[in-house]
């Protein structure tokens, strides 16, 4: 009797924790579902406040719209005010998007600008350069000015050019946003074909044809290397300035940089094939979707033809075949060499172009640096911008070289050089080989 007692007693308390638990779980699944209710409600009292609040939005911009005059083209006789340009995208924005996006970015990506000149618009006056995507010109508005400038450089895209790509270039020359070796977009209209492109003014033209057009001239100077030192200390300061920005140029090349003073005005231009490295995954190298998208191989480095990578170290590679074009006066690289297959097999054996005639130690020295392997082993561009101010620092002649800026302003071959020949423009062509 005492067995079946205390067995009664220990299934009695078994039965009483078994009760005692599921109350236990029964209470904390019945709070988990009030929390839970709890929150839903809370949610969907928010997204009603935010619904009623982006109708109210939308009739205030609708009756905004019904009170504004229409908005006209700003005239091409007339400098556009900035704050007024802005003020005029966004209505355009608000006119064109039936909802209101509250992403900056996405916000950013849809402001589209509304046309203020067309090709007919414009007074062309002289060719500067014809490249494989544009043509640059040397012009001016038929009527007024262009935000103040009387006189400007322009590139007008050829026939089949995407309006993608164009809006690229512009995107990339806005995020550069102002630097004195830098060429600064104006103005555009990619709107309607073919698209233009408004930048500042230069003198000069390309540094190639000016090279070429005072060769005789710059040969017989004494102070030659100190000019072409100053040269490239303005393109490596233009070059860590898109660095700082995460742009790659991917087009660097004498064809594409701009005089206005030669050597203390000197302006990297060309941003058709620049790309800016924080739309990729990885922020110091990217490769290629197209591997057959036609490139300037001559001022390309191995790895883009080993493993389709170009980084910064792959602009710093064209920056040497830079310096090596100012010592030779714009001479084509790999001058021996006729075929694409040919220079690519050129380049990916170890082959460099031949030391120039006449370059100073230092500068050669900088020079194949630029062209070391891998990659990884080649200066970046801020030590470049230091190693050029060392040169020039310790150069005996640099004091002269100030000096002999006034002398260039008279000397009627240097005068000469702003006749851009249109002739130049088949050898910047042959150049994109």
């Amino acid at each position: 009797m005492m067995v079946n007692s205390s067995t009664a007693a220990e299934s009695s308390c078994s039965d009483g924790h078994q009760y005692l638990l599921t109350c236990v779980l029964s209470s904390s699944i019945l709070l988990l579902l009030i929390l839970l209710g709890a929150f839903g409600l809370r949610k969907y009292c928010l997204l009603v406040r935010t619904v009623q609040e982006l109708r109210g939005n939308q009739l205030f911009f609708s009756a905004a719209r019904l009170q504004e005059a229409p908005v006209t083209p700003v005239s091409t006789g007339q400098a556009a005010n900035q704050d007024e340009e802005e003020a005029m995208t966004t209505h355009t924005l608000l006119q064109q998007n039936s909802t209101i996006r509250t992403s900056s970015r996405k916000l950013w990506r849809g402001l589209q600008q509304a046309p203020r000149f067309t090709k007919s618009d414009l007074d062309l006056l002289q060719l500067i350069k014809a490249g494989k995507e544009g043509v640059f010109y040397q012009a001016r508005m038929t009527r007024g000015t262009c935000k103040g400038h009387n006189m400007f450089t322009c590139k007008i895209s050829k026939e089949g050019v995407r309006q993608r790509h164009m809006d690229l270039e512009v995107s990339i020359m806005r995020k550069l946003v102002h630097h004195k070796n830098i060429l600064q977009l104006l103005d555009w209209n990619t709107t309607e074909e073919p698209y233009v492109l408004i930048m500042e003014y230069v003198s000069y033209g390309t540094l190639r044809t000016f090279l070429q057009t005072n060769r005789v001239r710059l040969s017989s100077d004494p102070e030659l290397q100190s000019l072409l030192t100053i040269a490239s200390h303005q393109v490596a300061q233009a070059m860590q300035h898109l660095c700082s920005k995460m742009v790659l140029h991917c087009d660097l090349a004498l064809r594409n940089i701009m005089v206005n003073k030669f050597p203390w005005e000197i302006k990297v231009a060309e941003f058709g094939l620049a790309r800016d490295v924080t739309r990729v995954t990885s922020r110091h190298g990217s490769r290629w979707k197209n591997p057959r998208h036609r490139v300037p191989l001559r001022w390309y480095p191995p790895e883009f033809f080993k493993n389709n990578f170009y980084s910064f170290k792959g602009d710093v590679w064209a920056f040497g075949i830079v310096m090596w074009e100012m010592q030779t006066f714009g001479t084509l690289p790999y001058p021996h060499l006729e075929t694409s297959e040919a220079v690519m097999y050129h380049i990916c054996i170890g082959q460099k172009n031949s030391n120039p005639e006449g370059c100073r130690p230092e500068i050669l020295h900088i020079m194949r640096d630029c062209w070391l392997e891998p990659h990884t082993l080649r200066p970046s561009f801020t030590d470049i911008v230091h190693l050029l101010e060392n040169v020039m620092e310790t150069d005996a002649d640099y004091v002269d070289v100030e000096g002999s800026r006034l002398h260039e302003k008279e000397n009627p071959e240097y005068q000469q050089a702003k006749g851009l020949r249109t002739s130049s423009a088949t050898l910047e062509d042959k150049a994109n080989i």
